[in-house]
């Protein structure tokens, strides 16, 4: 098991040691976040620490390449060639938008690009763990598609998580590490599979030290892209485990969700920025920044482990638990934050 720290402190450092230097340079260009009145952030904040976060992350699987740790059965050289393409592709993207403010359709082609990219390089949703039991196999059309869509909602999941300091890189961390643990019941030890996501594990908690509440620094476009695209590669990757994926993004799955669906209902965008997501009501019923943020962790890291001792018919379950969870949720912050309302 001491192997495991060599990804995870590798990556770590070198998203400690990289990410100064991201923050300096956009200083320096003016690439930041200015304050505004739908953000929370009281000055202006540094964008562009996605790629930060990216560079430890491809810098240490390139170390781990070399020495012969990371192609396997389970991700071929095409494959991490074509992750690192994605994952480039969405940098421009990133960085295009942070400087300049694109539009929300310019932004969807850099998700899309990347999916495809690593679609075309043979990555596929071939079969998941029947609730029933057994497996259900998919025709391949079915599942280059499925995997296509999987990928842009996690994408855009993460995306849209990204409101408070350090939510989005905790979760993604989290996320990794519980891939990490799901790698060893049925990998080979030593894996590229458990290597990759203790490498993400590692970039993202390395960034996390300069991203924590009050922000030194921000993940920017491409950094909350890149994480819904990393973890949504790795859930396909460590055999399909949809389910596990699905647990640990489950509360910002449901919230993206219904926030899509209300804006809709609203007659509006369905991208359109406000502050209707769960982690800003939590913040309107008095929890601070990182309270909230705390909060949020350990909900991920809960139904996170819990996935990792159920069958695929506990996961059912546990997801419709999930989904109940946040009905709860969501009336009992609106019924707080009525109440609070009432008492000022």
């Amino acid at each position: 098991m001491i192997f495991y720290l060599w990804p995870l402190g590798i990556a770590l450092l070198l998203a400690l040691a990289i990410t100064p230097v991201i923050r300096f340079l956009a200083l320096k260009h003016g690439i930041v976040d200015l304050p505004g009145p739908r953000k929370i952030h009281p000055s202006p904040t540094p964008l562009l620490g996605g790629l930060a976060v990216f560079l430890a992350f491809f810098i240490s699987v390139a170390i781990f390449w070399l020495l012969g740790m990371v192609s396997d059965a389970k991700i071929s050289e095409v494959q991490i060639l074509a992750v690192f393409g994605g994952g480039l592709i969405l940098m421009i993207g990133g960085y295009l938008d942070d400087r300049y403010n694109l539009q929300p359709w310019q932004q969807f082609i850099f998700p899309v690009l990347a999916s495809v990219t690593v679609i075309l390089a043979g990555l596929k949703i071939e079969f998941v763990s029947s609730p029933l039991g057994g497996i259900l196999h998919f025709p391949a059309a079915l599942g280059i598609a499925i995997a296509f869509f999987w990928l842009l909602g996690m994408i855009y999941t993460t995306k849209f998580l990204d409101g408070l300091d350090g939510l989005a890189s905790g979760i993604t961390a989290i996320g990794a590490i519980i891939i990490f643990f799901v790698s060893l019941y049925w990998d080979v030890p030593s894996s590229g599979t458990s290597v990759l996501a203790l490498v993400l594990a590692g970039s993202a908690l390395g960034f996390l030290v300069f991203n924590w509440h009050p922000a030194k620094i921000f993940l920017g476009e491409g950094g909350s892209v890149f994480c819904g695209f990393m973890l949504g590669t790795l859930s396909i990757i460590s055999g399909s485990k949809i389910a596990t994926a699905l647990l640990i993004m489950g509360v910002p799955i449901l919230d993206v969700f219904w926030v899509i669906i209300r804006r809709l209902w609203q007659g509006r965008s369905p991208v359109a920025a406000d502050r209707k997501h769960l982690h800003f009501r939590l913040l309107d019923i008095g929890l601070s920044q990182r309270q909230a943020v705390v909060f949020l962790y350990l909900i991920t890291a809960a139904f996170g482990v819990t996935s990792l001792f159920l069958p695929s018919s506990g996961k059912l379950i546990a997801l419709m638990g999930l989904a109940v969870f946040m009905v709860i949720l969501g009336i009992s912050l609106i019924l707080a934050y009525q109440l609070k309302s009432k008492h000022e």
